[in-house]
């Protein structure tokens, strides 16, 4: 059985064939398998980066030991530096016929297919730095015809020898070549490029130049020559190169490592060449140097066409051995002088003088260490137009010595630059700078300025520029800056509050940097006459409107972003001013503008911020609330004038008056009157002879009021009507068109009408004495129409046959004449009912006759009645 692999086989019950039962074992194996076979397939995944246009893949330090081959076939630019291809076959790049840019430095490249590139003959860079060729791949270079920039150094073919194949590359301009295997050139070397004008030719070679060929590089013609050779063995190969140099149109001429392991020591000069070549500029980077070198290679500048010199990263060392000599030197004319980033600050003056200096234009002494500067340095820097000592270890003390004399030195100093240092003091660079009357610019920025509280400092009247960010500033420092500045930068300074007295002192001044402090308010008084350009972004102030920079002019150009805005209406204000006019532009909108309040609107962008117009416009609000309030005044005045509010209101004003008056006298009896009759006095003669008469007359007799006889007299007209109306258990309205032009009787029925509120209208009786048009009603009558048109009215027919239904009609609506209490005017105060005799004609008569005799009050009260 094969126990060994998990499986063992059983009898079946049924005497099947034998059949495999699966263990714990195999199962393991089985899921370990599957893992290996998952591992083991290709991803989907492209290992680079492609740009959405598919114009570019970075493929940049993926672990690649191939060429990918699902890459875009538009592919203008691709990058696979720093994996581990080794070696590049004949169809990698077949599909690429686009390709214009392949960078593969730092990989492990040793073999290239001599038809590699035979696709790509657009090609215009290719970059083989730092890989393990160990020959040229001239074969493969052929087709590439148009190729600008080959870099193919830092590999281990041993020769620098170019074939005739480079001589076809006709528009090459820059191509960098060698590596640590080169230890030879050969006068015939580079023969096949003599005819192609290059930009730029780098070599590298060994670690120590074995041989340098008289006539190696007389073949050559650049621009810019990059010599990364060390002569440490072969001293005599530097003359030789500089000598094959002459008559070059050599512009650019630089030594890496001239010296790696050794210092020179020999007293004969290898330089000797150098004023016979043309090259306009020298840079020595890196490689070691003490006096005696240096001082050799100042001495063939001096008589050279150098203009421009640098020593960068050089390890400069002095020698005891070595004697200065009786002068410096004196006659170096130079247009940029660099000291860059070398330990040893006695470089400065490595003969024990700083005569080098005195015929410099441009002198710049960056990250040299140094720490303190000697009063005769002062004085030979009197050609110096600017002075850059940044990135040093100067302090006020070391760089301002009252010993020396500062006065008519640097005559010609135009630009200060003493940024990275350890300054503290702005008042002694003031002090220190006084006298110099050309200075214009001073750049202090990151330093330790701000901590002390100075004043009253004196400055050049030159100077214009002033540079102090990132520095620790307060607010005291404006009393020592000066007033003729037209730059000022103190951004980045933990600025929180401003001068505004300087500021109205620097006329001058167009343009201020206060970007990254912590200013919290922009005061609406700042006044700067001539600025032009400000920055206050990254600060602490959230409130800006359109009064904050309204006392700036010229300002032209605004910087404002990342501030904890507070998004309200006088922000927005501003920003519709500032974005509908042209004058002021803001520099950083709408990017890093963020809102910070209200919460609702935490890290919203302030752009989307955009308030109703009624929120924020006052005038639109006062026009809308004047508009609503006319529209509502005017429909009111309309209703009024429609529905006869006015008329309404002063019987209302009647009625009131009326009840506050009886509320003050004697209360009446109700219903003293069985009926009360409201007619126009052109309807008083069929009221008495008819209506009257009959009503009075009847069995038993009804007890009517009519204004005629029954108001009281030197009482108010309307409180009579008033009283009487309540007094009153019907009230007979006798209709007629005389009716509708009496306002006594529209009083007397509005009355009646208040009287209803809360009842019905049963106890108003309509006599329509002549037909009435409800359409030709005027509106204060709207009442009456709405009774008419919708209660039973009585109708005074003018037939004889007809009338006694008429009476009928009115009595059965009078309802009863029950005994009603008297009149007060003119019964017993005991009394407490009427008679139930009926009156006879002689009391009618006597009534008729009563009604002749009217007083002269009542009278008059008819006469304002009619």
């Amino acid at each position: 059985m094969p126990v060994k692999t998990g499986i063992r086989y059983v009898k079946s019950d049924k005497d099947d064939p034998t059949q495999m039962e699966v263990t714990p074992l195999h199962m393991l194996w089985m899921a370990l398998l599957l893992v290996i076979m998952g591992l083991a397939q290709p991803s989907e995944t492209s290992p680079c980066y492609i740009t959405e246009d598919e114009l570019k893949a970075v493929c940049q330090g993926r672990s690649l030991f191939s060429v990918p081959q699902d890459l875009p076939v538009n592919l203008q630019v691709l990058d696979l530096s720093y994996n581990k291809i080794r070696q590049i076959n004949s169809g990698d790049f077949s599909t690429l016929t686009q390709l214009k840019d392949l960078d593969l430095s730092y990989n492990k490249i040793m073999f290239i297919a001599t038809d590699s590139f035979s696709s790509n003959i657009l090609l215009e860079q290719l970059n083989l730095f730092n890989n393990s060729l160990e020959e040229i791949p001239s074969q493969a270079l052929t087709p590439l015809k148009q190729l600008r920039e080959l870099s193919m150094s830092n590999n281990l073919y041993p020769r620098s020898t170019l074939d005739g194949t480079f001589s076809t590359l006709k528009k090459l301009e820059v191509l960098s070549m060698g590596g640590s295997a080169v230890r030879t050139i050969a006068s015939q070397d580079f023969l096949s490029i003599k005819e192609i004008p290059l930009k730029k030719f780098a070599l590298k070679t060994s670690s120590s130049l074995l041989e340098y060929q008289k006539g190696a590089f007389s073949k050559l013609n650049t621009t810019a020559l990059w010599c990364d050779i060390s002569v440490d063995r072969n001293t005599k190969a530097l003359p030789l190169i500089l000598h094959d140099l002459r008559g070059k149109p050599l512009q650019y001429l630089r030594f890496r490592k001239l010296f790696e392991f050794m210092y020179y020591m020999d007293t004969s000069d290898i330089f000797s060449g150098l004023a016979e070549v043309e090259a306009k500029e020298l840079v020595f980077f890196r490689g070691k140097f003490n006096e005696n070198l240096l001082r050799l290679a100042l001495l063939n500048v001096q008589k050279s066409l150098i203009r421009d010199l640098s020593l960068i990263a050089i390890d400069f060392a002095r020698s005891p051995e070595w004697k200065p000599p009786e002068a410096g030197i004196a006659n170096l004319t130079l247009r940029h002088l660099v000291l860059k980033d070398i330990n040893n600050p006695d470089i400065l003056r490595f003969d024990w003088t700083f005569t080098w200096f005195a015929g410099v234009t441009y002198l710049f002494i960056l990250n040299v260490n140094f720490n303190f500067v000697p009063c005769d340095a002062w004085g030979e820097m009197r050609n110096v137009v600017a002075l850059n000592v940044s990135r040093n270890r100067l302090e006020n003390n070391n760089i301002y010595n009252q010993a020396c004399i500062y006065q008519d030195i640097l005559p010609k100093l135009e630009d200060f630059n003493m940024t990275h240092n350890e300054l503290a003091s702005l008042k002694t660079v003031a002090t220190m700078t006084s006298s110099w009357s050309q200075l214009s610019k001073l750049d202090l920025s990151h330093n330790l300025i701000g901590g002390l509280n100075e004043f009253s400092c004196t400055w050049t009247p030159s100077l214009v520029w002033l540079g102090l960010a990132y520095n620790a500033v307060t607010m005291d420092i404006f009393k020592c800056l000066p007033t003729t500045l037209r730059f000022l930068d103190m951004s980045y300074s933990q600025l929180d509050r401003l001068d505004l007295d300087y500021f109205e002192r620097a006329v001058d001044l167009q343009e201020l940097l206060l970007s990254g402090n912590k200013i919290k308010f922009i005061p609406t008084e700042w006044k700067c006459p001539n600025l032009r350009i400000l920055h206050v972004d990254g600060n602490s102030f959230g409130a800006i409107g359109k009064g904050s920079f309204g006392n700036m002019p010229d300002l032209a150009y605004l910087k404002a972003g990342n501030n904890p805005y507070h998004c309200v209406c006088d922000l927005h204000g501003f920003l519709q001013e500032v974005l509908s006019n042209s004058k002021l532009t803001l520099l950083d909108w709408p990017h890093g503008w963020t809102c910070y309040h209200p919460e609702p609107l935490l890290y919203t962008s302030v752009a989307a911020y955009a308030p109703r117009v009624t929120d924020c416009d006052v005038t639109v609000v006062v026009a809308i609330a004047v508009s609503i309030t006319a529209t509502v005044v005017i429909v009111c005045m309309v209703l009024c004038w429609r529905f006869d509010v006015p008329w309404y209101l002063k019987a209302t004003f009647h009625i009131v008056r009326s009840k506050y008056r009886a509320g003050h006298s004697q209360p009446s009896k109700p219903f003293a009157y069985h009926a009360f009759i409201s007619y126009s006095c052109s309807d008083a003669e069929w009221v008495r002879r008819e209506l009257l008469q009959r009503l009075e007359a009847s069995t038993p007799p009804y007890r009517v009021c009519i204004h005629e006889r029954d108001f009281t007299p030197g009482r108010w007209i309307i409180d009579n009507i008033i009283e009487n109306i309540e007094n009153s258990h019907k009230i007979i309205f006798v209709l007629s068109r005389h009716f509708v032009d009496s306002e006594w009787c529209n009083y007397e029925l509005y009355f009646a009408h208040q009287r209803a509120v809360g009842l019905s209208f049963e106890d108003v009786v309509l006599v329509v004495k002549e037909p009435i048009d409800l359409q030709a009603l005027p509106n204060k009558f709207c009442k009456l129409r709405k009774m008419l048109s919708s209660k039973t009215y009585l109708e005074w027919p003018l037939e004889p046959s007809r009338q006694p239904f008429f009476w009928l009609q009115l009595k059965s609506v009078l309802g009863k004449a029950e005994m009603v209490p008297v009149d007060p005017r003119n019964a017993d105060p005991n009394d407490d009912v009427l008679s139930d005799t009926e009156p006879t004609l002689d009391g009618l008569t006597d009534s008729t006759l009563e009604l002749d005799n009217l007083s002269l009050e009542n009278i008059t009260v008819d006469t304002q009645m009619s």
